[in-house]
């Protein structure tokens, strides 16, 4: 049966979702980088339209779970698993918090997308010297106050299987050091959505569990269970 909807989806997919998720994904990023200079609130709405938009061109169904577990006006940390490229979109579109990216430096120079997040104020960790490094940590205090929080995949890279990955300790060490609770988020299904090439994009259903936030103070002098306590809570939301 899913093989026979995946090839009714395809003439769906090819002829009208990806043209128009490429076109409206430049047009997203134009428009951040025009609008932001004059309201530079906008970009937590440019994003969630733009995912919004997607998700219901795809479509992919969201279900949300532990809203309750974000306080209004408060920073966090939030550390979620990745499975797939549209882990952004679903993050985007369904996190009910004002945010920025943790990303690789790479990306600042990725056409229109780079000078888009750029624009929006996103993180960009330098990890060529600890030097570099330190200033994206500075960079992220200024950033992260009155009810902004940063979203970062601490596995560093998406995992083909759905399983997590080891866990790296920048995300962490963050944590630590801006003195910020860390919320883990289990992004669950998108790697059914999209695996590891747009040729396998199907419609379906995912799930975002939003877990009660881990106090990082009360983990100090003890790095490896607050990264072990990060990653249970979140595979814990992961379907078996």
């Amino acid at each position: 049966m899913r093989r026979l909807a995946y090839w009714l989806y395809q003439p769906y997919k090819w002829i009208i979702v990806i043209p128009i998720f490429g076109i409206y994904t430049v047009f997203c990023a134009l428009l951040a980088i025009v609008m932001l200079q004059f309201a530079p609130n906008v970009d937590g709405i440019i994003g969630k339209m733009w995912a919004t938009v997607v998700r219901l061109l795809i479509p992919m169904r969201v279900e949300i779970i532990g809203k309750e577990n974000i306080t209004k006006g408060e920073s966090y940390i939030f550390a979620a698993n990745h499975q797939s490229a549209f882990d952004i979109i679903l993050i985007y579109g369904s996190l009910p918090a004002h945010f920025k990216w943790i990303m690789k430096e790479e990306l600042r120079h990725a056409p229109a997308i780079g000078k888009a997040c750029e624009a929006m104020n996103h993180i960009f960790i330098d990890r060529s010297s600890a030097r570099a490094s330190y200033r994206s940590i500075q960079k992220a205090k200024e950033i992260l106050t009155g009810g902004t929080s940063v979203v970062i995949f601490p596995e560093g890279t998406r995992s083909k299987t759905g399983k997590l990955l080891p866990f790296k300790s920048g995300a962490f060490k963050m944590a630590e050091s801006l003195e910020l609770p860390i919320i883990p988020v289990t992004i669950d299904g998108t790697r059914n959505i999209m695996g590891p090439s747009i040729s396998t994009l199907m419609p379906g259903k995912v799930r975002l569990v939003i877990h009660k936030p881990i106090d990082v103070k009360s983990y100090e002098e003890r790095h490896d269970e607050l990264v072990e306590a990060t990653r249970s809570a979140i595979e814990s939301g992961i379907s078996k």
